[in-house]
């Protein structure tokens, strides 16, 4: 999936980039991290939104595009992340979780997160994440079940609060008020992004444009995929000393006790 992304980058000029633990395995192992079981992309808003015109189309039959709006036919919320899915998959037995979103988060898929522009006054960068937090807490009212376990103190009420707002609101409304938050900054000058489409709890990392507006090609398994220009201080932001490896214990894939069929 990896190779059909870069292929669709490249025949159309989009600027992509492995991002977080991809990024990081690219960096350290010149592939995959041994024990990271993920796949991640990242596009500004401009080229994202180029790569959602082009790839349907581009796409090999056994893979799918999915954007955030199309579960459940446009009326459920799983989150703000686009994916490119491997339609012959399944990462776990079918439920009613699964059901609600068509089946489509049980693919293994590749995760396309974007970075938009972000303001550098204190008091307008505190409004624009401020107000993702909240239409995050709006859409949450469209999941099929909030895990509230995940919800500490004030947040839980924060969430409770917000998505029985939501509930109220049609999520097509939502997902317009997400995008036109995300790009509300697209044309004021600043040399900021952040990650528009993570959930809350990554809105703390802010990246600078020089790091992501160009990119480095370099080897990955075998094959030669990009990652950001600033790789070096965007790893050091986001894993601190990135070149030491962490303990055994944790070196185990996040979903080790999951079990992956391939048909195909």
């Amino acid at each position: 999936m990896l190779k059909e992304i870069d292929r669709i980058c490249r025949k159309y000029k989009i600027k992509y980039a492995l991002d977080a633990g991809t990024m990081l395995g690219a960096v350290r192992h010149q592939g995959f991290i041994p024990w990271d079981d993920d796949a991640d992309v990242v596009f500004t808003r401009k080229n994202y939104e180029m790569f959602a015109k082009v790839v349907r189309r581009e796409l090999p039959e056994g893979m799918t595009f999915v954007e955030p709006n199309e579960y459940h036919g446009g009326t459920a919320f799983y989150d703000f992340v686009p994916r490119i899915l491997y339609d012959k998959s399944q990462k776990f037995e079918g439920s009613g979780k699964m059901a609600f979103y068509d089946d489509k988060i049980s693919r293994l898929c590749i995760d396309l997160f974007i970075v938009d522009a972000l303001p550098e006054g204190k008091a307008v960068k505190t409004v624009t994440k401020l107000s993702q937090c909240i239409v995050y807490g709006f859409a949450l009212g469209h999941r099929y079940r909030i895990d509230y376990s995940d919800y500490k103190g004030i947040m839980k009420l924060f969430v409770a609060v917000l998505s029985g707002i939501g509930k109220l609101i049609p999520f097509p409304v939502t997902y317009r008020l997400w995008r036109a938050v995300s790009m509300k900054d697209a044309k004021k000058r600043t040399n900021l992004y952040y990650y528009s489409n993570y959930a809350p709890d990554y809105l703390y990392v802010e990246l600078e444009k020089k790091w992501m507006d160009e990119a480095e090609e370099v080897p990955f398994e075998d094959c030669r995929f990009f990652i950001p220009a600033g790789w070096d201080p965007y790893l050091k932001q986001v894993y601190g000393d990135y070149r030491k490896l962490p303990p055994k214990e944790k070196q185990i894939p996040e979903h080790s006790d999951m079990e992956i069929k391939i048909y195909g």
